[in-house]
Parts: C-alpha cells; structure tokens; sequence
C-alpha cells in the first residue's frame, strides 16, 4: 500500500509562490509516474503537470506552463511542484496521484491514469 501526502500549501497574495512537496511511502516510488492535480470549488479535477519515473520527461497544463514547474528527488521519495506568478485562478486543492509504470519517458496527463492519490493540500491565492 502506497500512501501519499502533500503539503507546503496555503495563503498567499497573488504574484507570490509556494512549493508543494508529495512524499511517498513504500520502496519504490523511483518507479512510479507522478502527477499534480488541481480542484477548484464547483469545478472539475484539473491536469496541472507531471513526470516520468526517472525525471526526464514533464507534461504541463496549459494555464500554468511557464509559471509552474515539477521535479522529483527520487532518494527522497519526494515529488515537488514549485509554483509561481501565482494568480486567483490557481485557487484548488492540490492533489498528488502517482502510478508504476516502468517506461522513463511516460508520465500520465488524465486523472485516470493515476492509481494513488494524496489528501490533498489547499492553495489560496489572494489578489
């Protein structure tokens, strides 16, 4: 059982950033595909980015490429997203998922791909 769990969310005024970090249990999360999603109230579960196992290949959702950007520290079990320019719009629930897939160049983009899923942490932006 894997079991995943975001922080580093929180209030912050527009302009500003924060990074979330997803730490995973288990031993092998160097083999699984990570991703970050994005719920906002009264909406849909959003794409915002992910990553191959071994890093080297990222995906990014639209509203958020050049702002955002997601890396991996796979000794650390740990998955990041460092968000900037933040604006009101990035207000959600971020989610971390994560799949095994041994393709290093893979990285799902649909919620369903994903099989693991943290709780969530909040991200408010002010403006």
């Amino acid at each position: 059982q894997v079991q995943l769990v975001e922080s580093g969310g929180g209030l912050v005024q527009a302009g500003g950033s924060l990074r979330l970090s997803c730490t995973a249990s288990g031993r092998t999360f160097g083999t699984y595909a990570m991703g970050w999603f994005r719920q906002a109230l009264g909406k849909e579960r959003e794409f915002v980015a992910a990553i191959s196992w071994s890093g080297g290949v990222t995906y990014y959702g639209d509203s958020v490429k050049g702002r955002f950007t997601i890396s991996r520290d796979n000794a650390k079990n740990t998955v990041y997203l460092q968000m900037n320019s933040l604006n009101p719009d990035d207000t959600a629930v971020y989610y971390c998922a994560g799949v095994i897939d041994t393709n290093p160049r893979w990285a799902g983009r649909s919620a369903s791909e994903y099989y693991y899923w943290g709780q969530g942490t909040q991200v408010t932006v002010s403006s």
